[in-house]
């Protein structure tokens, strides 16, 4: 904080806020942004499924929203932080390109991250946990193509889809 004068000799008072504000850097930041995006997860995880809530949401102006659709809560809600927008895009990235999976996806990304917390706290490094999880991917893509089969059909034909 320091006084100054303006050009009229009047004293006004200049407050440095960025030396009030603290960042977070490192492990603590890591589980900032884990911690935001599970709340958005948690947010969606009960309206998951056929049995899932609905919920209500109200604007600034008070309309009134009641849906349980995933990519409808996160576009009506109103996010500041970064890593939890991260999952609206992600959620309506899936909405895009599928049309179908939004809060699923939303609600398996805050499980995997859950999970990256669980390790960070065992002092696992976070690329490590990365690497990991591609590891994990890899394996995954590789028994699905193992268990796949392909059912040859045509518009004559249907029995093979009935069968």
């Amino acid at each position: 904080m320091s006084l100054t004068f303006d050009e009229y000799g009047r004293p006004f008072i200049i407050i440095k806020e960025q030396g009030e504000k603290s960042r977070a850097k490192g492990l603590p930041a890591q589980k900032q942004n884990i911690q935001a995006a599970k709340a958005v997860a948690r947010t969606l995880s009960s309206s998951l499924g056929p049995k899932g809530m609905d919920k209500m949401l109200v604007s600034p102006d008070g309309e009134v929203i009641i849906t349980n659709d995933g990519a409808t809560i996160l576009e009506k809600m109103e996010i500041h932080h970064q890593t939890a927008k991260l999952l609206a895009e992600l959620s309506a990235s899936q909405d895009n390109e599928i049309g179908d999976g939004t809060t699923g996806v939303v609600v398996l990304a805050g499980a995997l991250l859950e999970q990256a917390q669980i390790l960070l706290d065992k002092g696992i490094h976070a690329v490590r946990i990365a690497d990991g999880f591609d590891q994990a991917c890899e394996t995954c893509v590789s028994y699905l193509a193992d268990i796949s089969d392909t059912v040859e059909f045509s518009r004559d034909n249907l029995q093979p889809l009935l069968d």
